[in-house]
């Protein structure tokens, strides 16, 4: 008997060792939270992989929600990292003056249609009036005689957002079918006939057709320079200035290495490679030389 609870007692001391040890483990390891931008989502989850790769016990949760709630979470510091597509002074109710910007790319945003859909290219103009309502068939621009089927992406997107400044202008968007997940945009459109929707470049694939704008082709050499005209930042911020892993992580985002490959790989345009600028008031400026 009393040998049978020597080997219990020996078996609870080598479980509680065994649990000890991995709560070791697990201290040892770092999490940072990114959130927001759908738009960035792509990018910040490669390149964390990546990081984790090079630092096995550091690791980079992340998750969607918009750029709304990337920018709410951060300004609330609820997270490490808010994904943004848009300036922070863009967003009303965030105080753009506590939290600092980090580009870390820019994205070109693309008008998709069904593939039933035969125009191939709209003017700036014509897309606006497609999405304001005022244009509601196919045949007004070229088409087919095909009623026009409008999906939006949710208010507090920043594909949205950038999608109004460039676009829309003052003009206000038609009533229409609103979606959070661009993927969800994507399956909608490629099952719907005669519908048209927008996508960051990122989210491009053969299911739905991507329309030129004034004849000039959604291509990663257009939004250089700036040929092609709808296009965003996408923005990591941190409240206040990154200290520890968050930093790590933001200047491994900004080597060459991930600037090269991942971010091309994945049809975002590097930074130093954009030849135009756009300001938080939307003015597009040429890149100085000195500054790159």
């Amino acid at each position: 008997m009393l040998k049978t609870r020597i080997v219990a007692l020996f078996g609870l001391l080598l479980t509680a060792v065994f649990v000890l040890s991995g709560c070791k483990g697990s201290q040892g390891q770092q999490t940072i939270t990114a959130v927001g931008s759908s738009a960035a989502q792509p990018l910040v989850e490669l390149a964390g992989e990546g990081f984790t790769k090079n630092n096995p016990n550091q690791y980079v949760n992340v998750q969607g929600g918009g750029t709304g709630t990337g920018l709410s979470q951060i300004q609330q510091g609820a997270v490490d990292i808010g994904n943004s597509d848009l300036y922070a002074e863009q967003k009303s109710g965030i105080d753009a003056s506590k939290l600092v910007d980090h580009r870390i790319a820019a994205v070109g945003m693309v008008p998709v249609v069904n593939h039933d859909v035969s125009v191939d290219s709209l003017t700036i103009k014509q897309l606006r009036q497609i999405f304001s309502g005022e244009i509601t068939n196919w045949k007004q621009v070229g088409g087919a005689d095909l009623p026009i089927t409008l999906i939006n992406r949710a208010d507090g997107s920043g594909t949205r957002a950038s999608f109004q400044a460039d676009v829309m202008g003052k003009a206000q968007f038609a009533r229409a079918q609103e979606q959070d997940s661009s993927g969800m945009v994507r399956q909608i459109v490629d099952n719907t006939q005669g519908a048209i929707s927008y996508l960051a470049m990122p989210y491009l694939n053969d299911t739905v057709k991507t329309l030129k704008i004034d004849n000039v082709d959604p291509t990663i050499k257009n939004i250089e320079s700036n040929r092609w005209k709808i296009w965003s930042y996408e923005h990591l911020y941190t409240n206040g200035q990154p200290t520890g892993m968050t930093k790590e992580f933001l200047d491994y985002i900004m080597t060459a290495k991930v600037q090269n490959d991942v971010v091309k790989k994945l049809r975002y345009v590097p930074i130093n490679e954009m030849q135009f600028q756009k300001d938080d008031k939307g003015n597009v400026t040429p890149v100085s030389q000195e500054g790159k």
